[in-house]
């Protein structure tokens, strides 16, 4: 059983605090354990971006559900701004978004988000107020009256967004939030997270995707096994301080030669000469975006379920 630490919440405690974390599922009829989180220590401060990696059964999913409340820890502690993870109050100031989230497909964008309202305990007009602010934040005011069912895979993570965000959490947990959402509409997540961060606000984020985890995050883990195998700074993690790249105009073969011969002089060794190289995704989402502003938006036939006819 997990301990149950009583002792009153630091002044300016982490956005989140796991200590000592353990995590076993009884696997058959023969008591076996299978450990799904294996001694886990992490600290989120209040205010980054942290992503959290890992394959497929390395920790995530049960690292995050503890965090809620959703299952109760073999052993060790998880604290979300202080306050014991298994604690109702511990919930009350984080927003979540599921890797799948099923939503009731004939409520309209704003009917969904007001249900989420409810349940977390807004009311009457700071309630509509909010709705329709987080609506449009998540850039779905346009299609906020049209129902959920008729929404592409981009737009419903989008209106998760926006149900994780009614309550004005200070804690965001985000489960591979742009799976399945094409570039474009991950690039429109990833501007909004760091929108988020913007206004102070701590977003945990889960992803395959590690170019958009390298462009938004502050700080990484990753996972194997459900133990820590690294932690830091992606600034840190991605870059060689021992080495440094100079991006200049295309030379001759001549001067290039002039430059080996300089630095050689020197007791250094020109290594590689590459072409800069843009990113694929990069290239995608600004070419798509410029086509998409340019072009005039051509109507397609319905069927009377609002399915798109292509």
């Amino acid at each position: 059983m997990s301990s149950r630490n009583s002792e009153p919440a630091p002044a300016n405690p982490p956005a989140v605090e796991l200590r000592g974390l353990v995590k076993d599922f009884a696997v058959g009829l023969r008591g076996l354990k299978l450990r799904a989180v294996d001694h886990l220590d992490l600290r989120i401060n209040a205010g980054e971006i942290y992503g959290l990696l890992g394959p497929n059964g390395s920790g995530k999913s049960t690292t995050i559900k503890v965090l809620l409340g959703l299952l109760e820890p073999t052993a060790g502690e998880g604290r979300v701004f202080g306050i014991d993870c298994a604690k109702v109050e511990a919930r009350r100031d984080v927003g979540y978004l599921p890797e799948s989230p099923y939503f009731y497909r004939y409520l309209s964008g704003t009917e969904l988000v007001r249900f989420y309202g409810r349940l977390c305990g807004l009311r009457g007009a700071a309630m509509e107020r909010r709705v329709r602010d987080v609506v449009q934040l998540v850039g779905l005011a346009e299609a906020a009256e049209r129902r959920v069912g008729t929404y592409s895979k981009g737009m419903l993570q989008r209106i998760g967004l926006a149900q994780a965000l009614v309550h004005n959490p200070r804690l965001l947990i985000l489960d591979e939030p742009t799976a399945g959402v094409d570039p474009v509409g991950a690039a429109a997540i990833s501007e909004l997270i760091l929108r988020l961060k913007g206004e102070g606000k701590t977003v945990l984020i889960t992803s395959h995707l590690l170019g958009q985890i390298e462009d938004i995050c502050d700080r990484v883990a990753i996972l194997d096994r459900g133990r820590l195998i690294v932690e830091g700074a992606v600034r840190d993690l991605v870059g060689r301080a021992d080495r440094q790249a100079l991006v200049v105009e295309k030379l001759p073969a001549a001067e290039l030669e002039e430059l080996r011969a300089w630095l050689a002089a020197r007791g250094r060794v020109l290594e590689s000469v590459e072409t800069p190289r843009a990113r694929l995704d990069r290239i995608f989402v600004e070419r798509v975006g410029k086509a998409g502003a340019s072009a005039p938006v051509e109507p397609r036939e319905t069927d009377g379920g609002g399915t798109n006819r292509s």
